[in-house]
């Protein structure tokens, strides 16, 4: 809407093209968010199902894209090709949306998140991983993530978000719905690693 006004009030081209190319960027990604919430959408019974993972990051991530660059985080990715899970699409997202602004928020200067996608063959498992550089965590704050209510965040950020302790408990209750297992890795001052391990669907 700036762009536009902008280029109403100038009349010269060099203007107008500038205006015209950030409208015509905006709205561009404004249809992949909206593709994404669409593509949320098609999976609203909850039910398990054959699922690719790779898509549901994929979207998880085009909606925070602007928040991780507001916050100046990097996503990287690495996606090796996996199998189908057994999944509900929208709970996976859930969860995975919980995994990223956690992270985001350990690096309250910015930082690096990582996001993997790898398959454990001989365990019929798929493995995605989140990993940031953040803050970190003691053993004993690692004891208690997963508690209802618990928090280590005295209320929500600039961003409105987190400090109600719900988070990673549906994390846990989403991953135990899907039969797979979620753990943590976490060094003081180095960051946090999640890994959640979904079991392959049956072909």
């Amino acid at each position: 809407l700036n762009y536009a006004k902008l280029g109403l009030r100038h009349r010269d081209d060099a203007t107008r093209d500038k205006a015209l190319q950030k409208i015509y960027d905006a709205s561009q990604r404004a249809a992949r968010v909206t593709q994404s919430v669409m593509g949320m959408a098609r999976n609203r019974t909850g039910g398990l199902e054959p699922t690719q993972l790779q898509p549901v990051i994929e979207d998880a991530l085009l909606l925070l894209e602007r928040e991780m660059k507001s916050f100046r985080v990097q996503v990287e990715t690495c996606f090796e090709p996996v199998p189908n899970v057994l999944a509900a699409g929208n709970d996976i997202q859930r969860l995975l949306l919980n995994l990223l602004i956690n992270a985001r928020q350990a690096m309250p200067d910015g930082g690096r998140i990582t996001v993997q996608l790898k398959e454990d063959a001989p365990r019929q498992n798929v493995l995605l991983v989140v990993r940031d550089e953040g803050q970190g965590m003691t053993p004993e704050l690692m004891q208690r993530i997963f508690e209802p209510l618990f928090s280590t965040k005295s209320g929500p950020d600039q961003s409105g978000k987190g400090g109600c302790g719900l988070g990673l408990s549906t994390c846990q209750r989403i991953v135990e719905v899907h039969r797979g297992t979620i753990r943590v890795r976490s060094t003081p001052g180095k960051g946090t690693e999640f890994t959640i391990r979904l079991p392959v669907a049956e072909t």
